[in-house]
C-alpha cells in the first residue's frame, strides 16, 4: 500500500483527491495540509511515498519550493505537482526542483492515478508541447467570485455576507451558473471549475 500526501488549500479539492486516492487498493492518504510550508515536517512525520503538491497553496505558500526542500532532505520521496494556472515557468522551476512529474487540474481521475502510480515506478511525466490548461468558462465577476466562496466551503449565507448581498441574490446568481453549465448541484460544479483549471479559488488569480 502506497502512502499519499496531499499538499492543497482548497477544501472541495482537498476532499475529492482524498476520495479518489482512498477509493484505490494500492494506495492511502496519510496526510493532508493547506499550507505548503507544513509539507517538509509532514513528510518527516508521515514518511510517504509520494507527496502531490499544488504549487500555490495558503498564505501564497510555494509548492515547487517546498518539493525543492523535501527532494534535498527526504529524496526517497517522490514528489508530484499540479496547478490550474497556465503558467509555463512553473513547469521548469519544477524540474530545478527536482519534481518527478507535473499534472494540470484540468486532468481526470484516471490520468492523475495513472501519473502517480507512474511516478510511484520511476516514471516521471510533464506536460508536452501543446498540452494546455482548459480557460475558464464565460462568467460574470460576481458569479466567479460565489464559485471561489464555494470553493473555500462557504454556505449560501456566508457566500451573501462576503458579497454584500442577500440570500435571494445568490440564489438567482447560483441558478445562471447552474443554468449556463447544466450542472444541478453549485458544489459539483465548483470542483469541477477548480479541477478544470476554469476557476482559481484564491481571489488574486495567482
Amino acid at each position: 500500500m502506497k502512502k499519499i500526501l496531499i499538499v492543497e488549500d482548497m477544501t472541495l479539492l482537498k476532499d475529492a483527491l482524498t476520495n479518489v486516492i482512498n477509493g484505490q487498493d494500492d494506495m492511502r492518504v496519510i496526510g493532508v495540509t493547506s499550507n505548503a510550508d507544513n509539507a517538509l515536517e509532514l513528510c518527516r512525520k508521515t514518511a510517504p511515498d509520494l507527496a502531490l503538491i499544488d504549487v500555490v497553496t495558503e498564505n501564497k505558500a510555494n509548492g515547487i519550493a517546498a518539493a525543492a526542500e523535501i527532494r534535498s532532505e527526504l529524496p526517497d520521496i517522490k514528489i508530484v505537482i499540479m496547478t490550474a494556472l497556465p503558467e509555463i515557468t512553473f513547469i521548469d522551476a519544477a524540474r530545478k526542483a527536482g519534481a518527478h512529474s507535473f499534472i494540470y487540474k484540468n486532468s481526470d481521475s484516471r490520468h492523475l492515478l495513472s501519473v502517480i502510480r507512474g511516478t510511484l515506478n520511476g516514471n516521471g511525466t510533464y506536460p508536452g508541447p501543446g498540452d494546455e490548461v482548459i480557460t475558464r468558462a464565460s462568467f460574470s465577476d460576481t458569479e466567479i467570485a460565489i464559485i471561489r466562496l464555494v470553493c473555500q466551503g462557504k454556505n449560501r449565507n456566508e457566500v451573501a455576507k462576503s458579497l454584500f448581498l442577500t440570500e435571494s441574490n445568490v440564489k438567482a446568481l447560483v441558478t445562471g451558473i447552474l443554468n449556463k453549465t447544466g450542472f444541478d448541484n453549485i458544489r459539483k460544479f465548483s470542483v469541477y471549475a477548480v479541477t478544470h483549471g476554469f476557476i482559481v479559488a484564491d481571489q488574486s488569480d495567482n
